[in-house]
């Protein structure tokens, strides 16, 4: 975490960076009850809600139908050397279904493999309302971020979930060179095809067939035009060159 970086802005980094979480239900053993933590896909909203779609036959589906209590640990260790120096999120709330075709096309996106389970009647998709966040990013970085406080701005949020299908159609169909050179030039990742999938406040989701990469805007963008403007600067800082206008 940069010193100049809200705990909020480090906090949703992590969580939209990650693709997998660990999930903490409460098992009901009998006459006891047992945390019981497991393996999901995980992709995010523009507010940065978490997204999971699971299966009601899971034992962590399951769990949710008796107590809708759950936590969700997001990680940003892989690859270091010792991973609890690296930042890590858990989040706390309220899991439940919910019925949305924009935030299932959303999921989708992230995790393309989940189209083959959409139309089964025994999968889900939930949301995960935060009611509370702890992040650890590093010695002494160690903050309680309460639920008004995690996500962007409402009405950012609220701009770009109506504006994404149509930034996502334009930037690939007529700067698909420009996605490319993201991957390249600003994430370090090769080969041709690269595409954006989704795009919020904080930044922009690319994949490549089985790849997925974030990249970060430099600041929270409100609306459309701050994301073009956002994506023309990226653009030249790619190439190296002053800013050009995307048309």
């Amino acid at each position: 975490m940069a010193a100049s970086e809200s705990p909020e802005r480090t906090a949703r980094r992590v969580l939209r960076q990650a693709d997998r979480a660990t999930l903490a239900t409460a098992l009901a053993a009998g006459s006891e009850t047992w945390p019981y933590a497991s393996l999901v896909l995980v992709a995010f909203d523009t507010d940065a809600a978490p997204l999971l779609f699971l299966s009601d036959l899971a034992e962590h589906a399951r769990n949710l139908k008796r107590e809708a209590r759950g936590s969700l640990l997001c990680d940003a260790t892989a690859g270091l050397a010792d991973p609890l120096t690296g930042a890590r999120v858990t989040v706390l709330g309220e899991i439940a279904p919910v019925a949305d075709e924009r935030l299932l096309e959303r999921y989708i996106a992230r995790h393309p493999t989940a189209a083959a389970y959409r139309g089964f009647a025994d999968f889900r998709l939930y949301r995960l309302a935060p009611r509370r966040a702890h992040l650890v990013a590093g010695f002494g970085r160690i903050h309680w971020i309460e639920a008004a406080a995690l996500p962007p701005a409402a009405e950012a949020a609220a701009a770009l979930a109506a504006a994404e299908p149509g930034i996502l159609a334009h930037m690939n169909r007529d700067h698909a060179d420009s996605v490319t050179l993201y991957a390249h030039r600003l994430l370090g990742l090769p080969g041709d095809g690269w595409r954006l999938t989704g795009v919020d406040p904080d930044g922009a989701d690319l994949r490549r067939e089985t790849v997925a990469a974030r990249l970060e805007f430099a600041a929270p963008v409100g609306n459309a035009d701050e994301v073009r403007r956002e994506f023309v600067r990226l653009a030249a800082l790619a190439r190296g060159a002053a800013p050009e206008p995307l048309s």
